[in-house]
């Protein structure tokens, strides 16, 4: 055994009999991120077909040579879960080169990877969505190179969740060789102190699974990262700094998701490049019917027999996720106004549902303003007909006016965030 290799492994014993408050502060002392990276340096959504192609192919190649999955004649790793609306594949782009990607997986009728071996109960409760954080990947040429690429990939994670993407919690599986830095610098925590030993969804490699709870994180990290310098002060990276080099999405409208897929990407890459839509189960093949319900999706899913239709999913299903302020007014017969603001979270043709601070009346009809956009709003009559836990409301629609039917109609029609933008220009050149 070379001598390096066997000095390298007597100090790593000798590190890991360390106190665990101790290594982490050790772990956390070797902190690497630029707060001026390069602006060679891009990170944005993977929205093109070369891009796509181009984190897959990435994936692929990382989980090959981790003994996470068996090579694949397509040189890709894709699966279900890249092909939901409710998924957004991150990328880290090098002189034009994807050097990094990651995906967050939004919950959806399908789920997440995790909680076929994990239990999110404890998360559930403590209210709030959850994103799974999962394909994650640097090009072998960056991975010596501290966090040059993986810092900011997670930055730019961290910014997308808490501003676009309507997250609270985020979960992961890793690794049991990684899940201490995750616990040291990132401040995940456990879901379970058992390690899975055979997790199917990574060839059967070993998994611990760990949370974050973004709305805590702040305070955890300015605890732990404040009276650092600026290359080792993750808090200051994460919370203040204004990467230029991050793209986040330019919408005109407060929903919550980046759906790209359109059907010619559908079909290229789950159909003509890999076989991932013809291996899945029948039931998985109804609800991806029900997630993409419209006919110029049908010719590229996979074909479900009539009778498997499940018709109480997608009636289910067709809600759509959106974080949008309101300002409910109810005007008692004496004429006191009573003015309640709401942050609608989903909504459907007819109805939508809601978090309110105080106690809405339920049967009582109000006007209701509602910001759709930065510069689109919509004034309907609205009665709350339903209070859910934790102060929320669903409430069913007087007549709809212009703006919010076609806002919806437009939901409707499109699956992805071009087809939303394309159907609402009436409402700029209105």
């Amino acid at each position: 055994m070379p001598v390096r290799k066997l000095w390298h492994g007597t100090l790593r014993k000798l590190f890991n009999v360390l106190p665990r408050k101790r290594r982490f502060a050790v772990y956390r002392n070797f902190v690497d991120c630029n707060p001026s990276p390069s602006d060679r340096l891009v990170l944005k959504i993977a929205d093109t077909k070369e891009e796509l192609e181009a984190c897959f192919k990435l994936l692929h190649d990382a989980y090959v040579s981790s003994g996470f999955m068996t090579p694949d004649p397509s040189g890709m790793r894709v699966t279900i879960y890249h092909a939901l609306p409710t998924t957004t594949t991150l990328c880290a782009k090098y002189d034009g080169q994807v050097v990094g990607t990651l995906s967050l997986i939004r919950e959806s009728v399908l789920g997440f990877p995790l909680q076929r071996i994990f239990d999110l109960t404890a998360v559930r409760a403590k209210k709030g969505n959850i994103a799974e954080v999962s394909a994650l990947a640097v090009h072998r040429k960056f991975r010596r190179t501290g966090g040059s690429i993986l810092f900011p990939l997670m930055k730019f994670m961290y910014d997308y969740c808490h501003t676009f993407f309507d997250t609270r919690h985020i979960v992961i599986a890793v690794n049991p060789r990684h899940i201490e830095m995750y616990e040291s610098l990132l401040f995940f925590q456990r879901l379970t102190q058992n390690v899975v030993e055979n997790y199917d969804f990574v060839n059967g490699a070993p998994a611990v699974g760990a949370t974050l709870d973004l709305r805590a994180a702040d305070a955890i990290f300015e605890k732990h990262y404040a009276s650092k310098p600026p290359k080792r002060n993750l808090h200051a990276f994460f919370f203040q700094l204004k990467l230029d080099n991050i793209q986040l999405p330019q919408r005109r409208f407060y929903t919550t998701n980046d759906p790209v897929l359109t059907p010619e990407l559908l079909n290229h890459f789950f159909n003509v490049r890999t076989n991932v839509f013809a291996e899945l189960s029948d039931r998985k093949k109804c609800l991806l019917h029900t997630i993409y319900d419209l006919p110029a999706y049908q010719a590229v899913l996979p074909a479900v027999e009539e009778s498997g239709q499940d018709e109480t999913g997608r009636r289910r299903h067709r809600r759509f996720s959106v974080r949008c302020p309101a300002k409910f007014v109810i005007t008692s017969p004496d004429g006191v106004e009573n003015k309640i603001s709401l942050e609608i979270i989903q909504l459907s043709r007819y109805g939508f549902q809601a978090h309110a601070l105080v106690p809405v009346p339920i049967g009582v009809w109000g006007e209701i303003t509602i910001q759709l956009g930065p510069a689109e709003t919509s004034q309907i009559k609205v009665s709350a007909s339903r209070e859910s836990e934790g102060g929320g409301y669903g409430f069913r629609l007087g007549e709809p006016d212009l703006i919010w039917r076609k806002f919806v109609n437009a939901l409707y029609s499109g699956s992805t965030h071009a087809d939303l933008e394309d159907a609402t220009r009436f409402m700029t050149d209105r």
